[in-house]
């Protein structure tokens, strides 16, 4: 149960920082400098992409919004312009439903892993109700991409910026004409750097001064708000292989107990110290491994139900990293050992006439 229970702990740790570890090199996001909730003007991306080493520049708003009530919470986000998701080439989306999605105002693609919670197909009409922006938002379900790798979050809602764009001009002027953040895709990741220097250079001293970073910054700034509950989990699964070793402790103590008259027996017989240390040792790292390798095996179909009740909080859960596997079997091993190192001692110390006489 312990072993089962860290594997869990651990894999949701690696589930939340998931993000982090698909970004791609090549990426950089480029974002109002003060903070995310303040926008940067639409004008900005054709001065960007007259920077040198820049192939695509794309832009995205968060749109928020609530579908059915606060429970259902799913990425929400207002993408453009038309080669956005070919800056995202680890989306998979059929040619004729991308066609269909940039000709449509209101359509929307969603990832698979959302139409097969909420029962979703194509030509559906999707109804969120706004909070960053008020009102009723109607879609239309014009597209589902897939992952290009199972490490891709499938759970991701996007519709079409200029729809977003064209209702801000209509009912709220000063808020049009901005974007949440630019996606600029570079041609080589060693010329990163440079490039974020210069881009952010372009508008030092603006009304909208930039702060360009890669993906992967970007990502691992965005969970630093969550870092004080990840590190809480991460000591938490720990714990709970100090409590296993303290239960093995104590079961191979009573056992060794149990048995005093037996290693007394096998004295008699001409065992030596080292052969009963090989028992005792044996006999607690097996049980041990027995444990870690129960718990192992019931941590998958565990993660699978864990991921099909968190919706998209945790969207890729899945144990598949070979590092908490391998800490599992070393955790066992260990255990076993440690926990084997009291009897052995109390073993080696008895002698053969008290032992005989040993009650238990």
């Amino acid at each position: 149960m312990a072993i089962l229970a860290f594997c869990l702990l651990d894999t949701v740790v690696q589930a939340w920082y998931v993000g982090i570890d698909t970004a791609s090199p090549n990426r950089l996001i480029s974002r109002n400098s003060i903070s995310m909730i303040f926008p940067l003007p639409l004008n900005y991306r054709s001065k960007i992409q007259m920077i040198g080493g820049i192939e695509q520049v794309a832009y995205a708003n968060w749109f928020g919004g609530v579908y059915i009530d606060e429970r259902h919470f799913f990425p929400r986000m207002a993408v453009g312009p038309d080669s956005y998701f070919s800056v995202y080439p680890e989306f998979i989306i059929p040619n004729n439903q991308l066609k269909v999605f940039w000709k449509e105002r209101n359509a929307c693609i969603v990832g698979r892993k959302l139409v097969e919670q909420y029962g979703w197909k194509l030509g559906d009409t999707i109804v969120l109700t706004g909070n960053i922006y008020p009102g009723e938002w109607r879609f239309v379900l014009r597209g589902v991409y897939n992952g290009a790798t199972s490490s891709i979050d499938e759970t991701l809602f996007f519709f079409r910026w200029d729809y977003l764009d064209e209702t801000l001009k209509a009912k709220m002027p000063l808020r049009a004409g901005q974007v949440g953040w630019y996606v600029i895709r570079v041609r080589d990741p060693a010329d990163a750097a440079q490039i974020t220097e210069s881009v952010d250079a372009l508008f030092r001293n603006s009304s909208s001064e930039t702060l360009t970073e890669t993906e992967k910054a970007f990502q691992a700034g965005f969970l630093a708000m969550t870092e004080a509950i990840v590190i809480a989990v991460r000591i938490v699964s720990y714990v709970v292989i100090g409590v296993i070793l303290i239960i093995l402790v104590n079961t191979m103590a009573m056992t060794s107990r149990e048995r005093t008259p037996e290693y007394a027996t096998l004295k008699t017989m001409g065992f030596g110290t080292g052969h009963l240390w090989l028992l005792i040792a044996g006999e607690s790292v097996f049980i041990s491994l027995l444990g870690a390798a129960i718990g192992m095996g019931l941590s998958y179909p565990a993660a699978s139900i864990f991921s099909s009740n968190s919706g998209s909080l945790l969207s890729v859960l899945q144990v598949h990293s070979l590092r908490t596997l391998c800490f599992c079997v070393s955790a066992g091993f260990g255990i076993g050992i440690v926990s084997a190192l009291l009897p052995i001692c109390s073993a080696s110390r008895i002698r053969i006439a008290e032992a005989l006489r040993h009650l238990g």
